[in-house]
């Protein structure tokens, strides 16, 4: 499954980023942005993003 951030309530605090550096990245305009990876891969770091996400800005799809 392909996480996906809410653009509308990301705040780019860059958690999910410092645990899952290959699948998500802030970007310029401080929104974090799913990057493409072998998702399957990193399960573990992107449900730990998914917990860890002070908005619950992230979902899987």
């Amino acid at each position: 499954m392909k996480p996906k951030v809410n653009p509308e309530t990301c705040i780019g605090c860059g958690t999910c980023e410092s645990l899952c550096p290959n699948v998500f990245k802030v970007e310029d305009d401080g929104k974090a942005h799913v990057l493409d990876a072998n998702y399957d891969e990193y399960k573990e770091c992107i449900d730990q993003s998914i917990e860890a996400c002070a908005t619950q800005a992230i979902t899987k799809e």
